[in-house]
């Protein structure tokens, strides 16, 4: 584990690859699971503010989902997430030519809506744990996400720097250069044992 500020990094992050493969995997964590995406307090209204303008890149079915259920629900842990269509995908996901993808997202990049996505999907495979002091930063693992595994070890890119532009968005690029530095550090003692005595 690595202390930066108030937060305590797995080193699993620095140490495994991943890099996400939509071709193998279809975007599937985007339908798979219990419930859909964690919230912040601030993105729930922040959804709320910018349904209007999202509304236009979301399907029927994620539209009759929220305008029932709302853009955001409590699931049955008591967590803030994205409300679901029929228990199956995100109602903020859109389907390309059998791919998921993120219809908040897709907002974003067409200049619509200020806001990219919740920073638990733009995190993803890193969850944060919010405890009284501190955060713990981990690396999920999950079986879905298999082909992100092999094309990551291909790439040899590591979970850390798949997920830098959302590690920064949370912390800040401060806090990002300091895991950068002992994403090095580490490496340096796993190539040469003797160089921290």
């Amino acid at each position: 584990m690595i202390e930066i500020g108030k937060s305590v990094v797995s080193t699993d992050l620095l140490t495994s690859h991943f890099t996400c493969n939509l071709d193998v995997c279809k975007g599937a964590c985007c339908v798979m699971g219990d419930s859909g995406a964690p919230l912040e307090d601030d993105e729930v209204e922040i959804l709320r503010e910018i349904y209007p303008r999202l509304k236009p890149f979301l399907s029927e079915e994620s539209i009759a989902t929220i305008e029932k259920s709302g853009t955001s629900v409590i699931d049955f842990e008591n967590d803030k997430v994205t409300p679901l269509n029929n228990g199956k995908e995100c109602a903020y996901t859109v389907f390309k030519d059998g791919i998921a993808f993120c219809g908040i997202e897709k907002a974003y990049n067409a200049g619509a809506i200020p806001f990219r996505k919740p920073i638990s999907c733009h995190l993803y495979p890193v969850r944060i744990k919010k405890y009284k002091s501190f955060d713990a930063v981990n690396y999920d693992r999950w079986d879905i996400c298999k082909p992100a595994i092999v094309l990551g070890d291909e790439l040899k890119i590591p979970v850390h720097l798949f997920v830098k532009d959302a590690l920064s968005r949370k912390y800040g690029e401060e806090w990002f250069n300091l895991l950068e530095t002992a994403a090095r550090n580490l490496t340096i003692e796993k190539e040469n044992p003797y160089s921290a005595i």
